[in-house]
This record gives structure tokens, sequence and C-alpha cells, in this order.
């Protein structure tokens, strides 16, 4: 019995061992660098810049970039504190975007930006950014290519600007997180190209999965969302994830958004759903809660193909308790 004693002793003090080294290890490398590895054609990528890309791409960009790095004090887009963000991951600060050759992405030739956007890598040093920074390897090269043409424009929003926040602070959590279960994402090798619109279906996926990236929230939980193969996600539209509201403190239940008639949005309509989305407006009355957003620069045939698409997908029976603040409940 003794023996058995002291090897258990032993072992236990082998895996205490163990897992202190990798906590120690993690600690010091943070979160990892990667090769850069950008191929050819990605490398001398010069994206057309012609008025309806920068449109185009403005608008895309006016529902993803702009919500994290625009700041109310500079009126443009060289980052914010995202309060919003659990304190789980660290001090978060979105980057300063704009033209600026040091402080932003104005010295980032297009295949930089397209390859970081891909991957997640940033292309002069190699370092791995974790995924509250989105990647879009769904979003098809043209709309790509329309992001980073408004990105090169000369809109004042991307005018250079200095304006530089500390380095993110990670916590050990993200750490951890980026030396195992996060990493980057590969680049495609075919050409992405966008659905046609006479595919409701297929083209709603699109918009849903591709460009917006509804799953990434209204999924089950963040540590259980693919991005590669969105429909693989834990609770897939089921909804269930835990956000922040706007004072960081608030913990915001995000809405199942099946078909489900008892705990989804299986008795919406049409128009209801597109209200919902593109103008924050909630069935019952009353406006949907931070972290949803309206989303009024989708159009009305975005809009109305997701809601095709979630007629497809698996229904969830997964009641999630409504966030209720100033008698409002949000969605998200």
């Amino acid at each position: 019995m003794k023996r058995i004693f002291k090897i258990l002793a032993y072992a236990t003090g082998t895996v205490i061992l163990l897992v202190g080294a990798f906590a120690l290890y993690v600690q010091i490398k943070g979160v990892p660098y990667y090769p850069v590895e950008i191929p050819e054609a990605v490398k001398t990528l010069k994206v057309p810049t012609d008025s309806s890309h920068i449109a185009e791409g403005k608008r895309i960009a006016s529902m993803l970039c702009r919500e994290c790095h625009y700041s109310t004090e500079t009126q443009k887009m060289t980052g914010t504190f995202r309060s919003d963000m659990t304190k789980d991951l660290g001090e978060i600060y979105s980057l300063n975007i704009t033209r600026d050759p040091t402080h932003g992405i104005g010295g980032w030739t297009d295949g930089e930006i397209y390859y970081f956007l891909r991957t997640g890598i940033r292309p002069q040093t190699g370092q791995y950014v974790p995924p509250f920074m989105p990647r879009f390897p769904r979003m098809s090269d043209e709309d790509m290519q329309s992001v980073i043409a408004w990105l090169r424009s000369s809109d004042p929003e991307l005018a250079p600007d200095a304006h530089e926040y500390p380095p993110n602070k990670y916590n050990f959590f993200i750490k951890a997180l980026s030396n195992t279960l996060f990493g980057p994402l590969p680049m495609q090798q075919q050409p992405i190209i966008k659905p046609d619109t006479t595919d409701k279906v297929l083209f709603g996926k699109y918009v849903a999965d591709g460009v917006i990236g509804c799953f990434a929230c209204h999924s089950g939980d963040v540590m259980e969302f693919n991005e590669m193969e969105p429909e693989k996600s834990g609770n897939y539209f089921g909804g269930g994830n835990v956000m922040l509201d706007m004072d960081g403190k608030t913990p915001v239940n995000v809405a199942n958004i099946t078909m489900d008639k008892e705990t989804g949005i299986g008795n919406w309509t049409e128009q209801q759903f597109a209200d919902a989305v593109r103008f924050g407006k909630k069935p019952q009355g009353g406006m949907l809660h931070y972290p949803m957003t309206p989303h009024a620069a989708l159009t009305e045939t975005e809009v109305k193909a997701i809601f095709a698409y979630l007629k497809t997908v698996p229904v969830i029976h997964n009641k999630v308790e409504r966030f209720k603040g100033n008698e409002q409940e949000a969605m998200k």
C-alpha cells in the first residue's frame, strides 16, 4: 500500500511540475509568432481602387471595421479601448488602421493586408492576433479587395494619424489559448466567389457566415466556434454565448436565432427579422440592446437572404435568459 501511495505521490508531483513548467513557458512566450508565408500571387496583389470598389468596401467596413476601430476622440480609425471585452482577455485596444505609415497600416502592401485579414498573422512580424480580431477566411476575393480599396482611399476617417494606444496586455488565459486551441487560419488555395443573389439560401449563408460573422456571436460559446466551417460551431445559431455590455461589466446572453418557435425566432416574419437586423427594432416594440447593433448598411436582399438561410439551419431548442435593462431585452 505504501508503494502505491509513493507512486501516486510521484505521479502527482510530476503532473504539478509539468503544469507549472507549461504555465511558466506560456507566460514567458506570450502570444506566439509564426512564419510569414505569403503566396506570390498575394504578395503582388494590387486591388482596383475605382469608386465602386471603394464604396462597396466602405459599406462592408461600416458593419465590421468601424464598429471597433473608429474613435470618437479622433473621429478617425485610430482604434479604441475595448471596454466590452471580457477581462479574461486582458486589457485590449483595437489598433490604428489609418493610412499613417508608422502607427497605422499606410506602409502595408495590398497583399499584406489581404494576408492579415485571411490568416490573423501580422505580415511584418509574424505575430498571431487572437480571434477577438475577426479573420475572414470565407469572404469573397471581390469583397475582400473592396475593403482593401476603401482602406487605401482618401476617406477622412482613414487620414494618417499618429495616435497610438499602448500595446495590448494579454492575460494568461488568452496566452494559453493562443498556444493551444487558437491559431492562425490557412490561406485559401482556390478563388472565393460570392454566390449569386438568385440563390437566396446560399447567398444568405455567405452574408451571415462569410461577411458579417453572425455565427461567431450567436452560437453557444466562443471556445467552440469554427471559423473555417461555421456550421460545425457548437450550438450553431442556437445562442447561449455570453458577451458584455458596453460598460464591460454587464453580461448579455446571446439569443437563439434558429427557427425554434418557443426559444428562437420561429414566429418572426421576414420583415420583422429585417427590421430587427437593419434597424434594431424588436417585433414586440422597443429597441435591441448592445452588443447587437443595427446593420443598416445591409441591403433588403442581403438580410432577407440571411432569413432564408436561417430557415434551413437545424432548429435548436435553447431557452436563453434574455437581457433586461431599461425595460429592453437584447436580441444578442
